[in-house]
């Protein structure tokens, strides 16, 4: 994969997060609450279902996404944790986890 490819599946994962931290918002904190795949994949819409401390724990890191299992791309990140419900992967590359960090909606403004 290309340098350009790599940084389009950090803006496509970097979305979905972004698109995921509003659905928690307005989502009832017992039980499942339900997530879009965060994974870099070109036109992925499936639906993940994680705790509230579920995915307290993957948005602690930036760097971190909560994906469908066998939807990780080797080539830009490695699978960090799995469940039965979700895998959870990690950036490994420069110029992706500079984006990834950059995106978060969770970031301290003063960086």
């Amino acid at each position: 994969m290309d340098a350009q490819g790599k940084q389009r599946v950090a803006m496509n994962e970097a979305t979905f997060r972004r698109v995921n931290e509003g659905m928690e918002r307005g989502q009832d904190p017992a039980g499942l609450l339900t997530f879009f795949c965060e994974c870099g994949r070109l036109g992925c819409n499936r639906l993940i279902q994680l705790t509230r401390g579920e995915y307290e724990a993957v948005r602690a890191d930036a760097a971190r996404f909560a994906i469908l299992d066998g939807h990780e791309i080797p080539q830009v990140e490695e699978v960090v944790a799995r469940t039965d419900r979700y895998i959870v992967v990690e950036k490994t590359g420069d110029p992706e986890s500079e984006i990834v960090e950059r995106t978060d909606p969770r970031r301290p403004l003063d960086h």
